[in-house]
């Protein structure tokens, strides 16, 4: 089949063709902008689940939706080796622009723009020489005696509460997306939550939308207490079969081409329903088509390229990341589970190893820092990559 015409196109965060199974999600948040504008109280909301599931694609979908309803909108990564306060200026900035087409007071704009310039300068070192110094493209003065203490937390509800009154001018809302929000370091956790916390109690209208991996409840539950309370937080897994057919089957219909039942089964015993394996085995299917419909043969044909695309892009690039000891433990792992996608003992992993636990504990944090596992709960350790032991076992076979 015509590969110019394929529709399918895996890539990290990219919008596949058909966003199937996130209808819930979607629905959800329509109920969030909507309550919001009318000053009800909502929950920030929290995204987790493995990678490859879409939760980068999700993120840029609520996005879309906040800026539809007149929403003032930015959108950070998180990165483990970064303080917020420079991308989260710049994710409010691009909010207030948002906003400011709205606004009919553009001093009163000025104004919360002088605010954000104060926190922004703050993501400089007080020792920096001049030249060294960030500066963030604002052109106002920027503010005094707000948002500028230096104190992430203080400065982060005060800025949160004036974009949220700027937001509220022109009878809409502020959001603020955070992808891999694991990576945040715990002092922006921390003010994260306050700003938050500060923001329920009083109906501003601005949230925070954050996804990462599925341990970030743990994280924010150990920042502060009553963060359970403060955000709702949504699984993202994989799809079910109903909705895996549908996100092969409808783009291949819209391009008025077909595929064989037997093959979406094949597809879908392959894929395993993650959304970013179906674009990898459904784009080998199709090219691999030498007519319309798409065969269970073809999927056949078509497996060992997807699967070696995902070797390299997927799975290869993590497992690069991952030190000689640390590879010993992904292994392990992957042996005790049989390449399946579940947690496995980390006092189990010492055994099989033949070491005392303590002394696989630099192993097991820095692969956990690296977002290779995650602790599924106490005593269990995970990967946050599905089939990551199934490629490990069989890169050991080769």
């Amino acid at each position: 089949m015509d590969p110019i015409r394929n529709p399918f196109a895996p890539g990290a965060g990219q919008r596949p063709p058909e966003l199937a199974g996130r209808e819930r999600e979607l629905s959800a948040f329509e109920v969030v902008l909507q309550r919001v504008a009318r000053g009800r109280p909502e929950r920030s909301l929290i995204l987790t689940g493995l990678r490859g599931v879409g939760k980068t694609v999700l993120l840029g979908e609520l996005r879309s939706m906040a800026v539809k309803h007149g929403w003032g909108a930015g959108k950070i990564e998180a990165r483990p080796d970064a303080e917020l306060r420079r991308p989260l200026s710049a994710a409010l900035h691009r909010a207030i622009r948002d906003l400011a087409v709205r606004h009919r007071a553009p001093d009163r704009v000025d104004e919360v723009l002088g605010v954000l310039k104060a926190f922004a300068l703050k993501a400089s070192k007080p020792d920096a020489k001049l030249r060294d110094r960030w500066q963030p493209g604002i052109d106002v003065p920027a503010a005094q005696g707000r948002a500028d203490s230096g104190d992430i937390e203080i400065d982060l509800v005060e800025l949160f509460t004036d974009v949220a009154e700027l937001a509220a001018d022109v009878g809409t809302g502020a959001v603020i997306l955070i992808d891999e929000m694991q990576d945040l370091k715990a002092p922006d956790v921390s003010a994260l939550c306050a700003a938050c916390h500060e923001l329920s109690q009083s109906g501003a209208p601005l949230v925070v939308v954050g996804a990462g991996l599925p341990h970030v409840p743990a994280v924010l539950s150990a920042s502060k207490s009553y963060s359970e309370r403060l955000f709702r937080y949504a699984r993202i897994d994989r799809l079910d079969r109903d909705d895996a057919d549908r996100a092969v089957m409808a783009p291949i219909e819209r391009e008025e081409a077909g595929i064989e039942p037997e093959a979406l089964d094949a597809l879908f015993d392959a894929s395993g329903g993650y959304p970013y394996f179906i674009q990898a085995y459904a784009k080998a299917a199709w090219d691999a088509a030498p007519a319309d419909p798409i065969t269970v043969k073809d999927v056949q044909v078509a497996a060992p390229e997807a699967e070696q695309e995902l070797a390299v892009g997927f799975f290869g690039s993590r497992y690069e990341r991952a030190t000689p000891a640390e590879r010993e433990y992904l292994l392990a792992m992957a042996e005790l589970t049989q390449g399946r996608d579940e947690g496995a003992g980390t006092s189990d992993i010492a055994v099989y190893l033949g070491r005392k636990p303590s002394s696989l504990s630099p192993a097991r944090d820095s692969l956990m820092k690296k977002g290779l596992v995650y602790s599924a709960e106490r005593g269990l350790i995970a990967f946050t990559v599905p089939h990551f032991g199934h490629y490990l076992l069989s890169r050991r076979e080769d």
